[in-house]
């Protein structure tokens, strides 16, 4: 396996991780809260999280981030701060409105959009091994979202949430796309830092706008949101730095778009929803092919 390849996987890996912990949590504080309230209180602790990692690249190399200097770059880390936050109001849209283990799924699919444009439009060639398990992986997500039980009725029941997930699902390819390319060779921490600043300043303006009050939350719920920015903070450092160093797009957005794995988990351990049997075999066919791909 090649370093980049290594570099790719590392990156999928952190973004499953974190954005799957912080879409449990979420789901968590959007039941109690609201969407919008969620939404803001998340990525202050985010933004939070990610000057703790400024703080701590300066104590151990003595650099500080470097600070973009041209207008069009600025302009284009608030436009995809603005989008990303779109995204994440559409989800929690949805969360408030349906169950996690079934709607994340269907979100995460995603990834399958950004990996085949990489591959047949971008000119990604990955190996026959590589190429095998990104086909398990995308099938795993797709098994995900499967109902066998339903395959048989003639009525078919959009659940709660379906609409917002499929509208944030086709905005974040989108996104995932053009920032791969946006950040591409920059600093992965000074980029993903600011764009998630701009994207807290407009969860901000969006409660502003809709007069949501961001005070009252409840003591307890404090640890959630932090565990959410912490989640994001880690998910964003990951995926930025495995698209800026290695030219595996389609590793590092199939990987990271596996997040709705431990969501699925987290949700049938502590949310007590239900598991089907073909999303159980859909986490093994992703697991499986997140091994294979390592191998590669």
């Amino acid at each position: 396996m090649s370093n980049l390849l290594a570099i790719a996987i590392l990156g999928g890996l952190g973004g499953m991780l974190g954005w799957g912990f912080a879409d449990f949590f979420a789901k968590k504080t959007v039941d109690r809260i609201g969407d919008i309230k969620s939404l803001v209180w998340a990525h202050l602790f985010g933004v939070s999280f990610f000057a703790l990692a400024v703080a701590f690249q300066y104590a151990i190399t003595g650099h500080f981030i470097s600070i973009p200097r041209q207008f069009n770059l600025w302009l284009g880390l608030a436009f995809f701060g603005s989008l990303q936050m779109l995204v994440y109001w559409l989800v929690y849209q949805g969360f408030s409105k349906g169950q996690l283990i079934v709607l994340n799924p269907i979100f995460a699919s995603y990834s399958g959009i950004v990996a085949l444009v990489s591959i047949i439009f971008l000119h990604e060639k990955p190996n026959s091994l590589v190429l095998a398990a990104l086909l398990l992986i995308f099938s795993g997500i797709l098994l995900m979202n499967l109902d066998l039980k339903g395959l048989s009725s003639r009525r078919i029941n959009l659940v709660p949430g379906l609409k917002e997930m499929i509208a944030a699902s086709s905005l974040a390819a989108i996104w995932t796309l053009l920032w791969d390319k946006f950040v591409g060779g920059r600093n992965a921490l000074s980029f993903a830092l600011f764009m998630y600043a701009f994207m807290t300043l407009a969860a901000l303006i969006l409660a502003k706008s809709r007069r949501v009050a961001l005070v009252g939350i409840p003591q307890n719920l404090l640890k959630f949101l932090a565990l959410i920015g912490l989640g994001e903070a880690v998910a964003y450092l990951s995926i930025s730095y495995g698209f800026s160093r290695t030219p595996y797009t389609s590793v590092v957005a199939l990987i990271s778009g596996a997040f709705s794995l431990p969501a699925i988990v987290l949700g049938y351990r502590f949310l007590n929803e239900r598991v089907s049997r073909t999303q159980v075999v859909a986490i093994a066919i992703v697991v499986a092919g997140i091994i294979l791909v390592s191998v590669g």
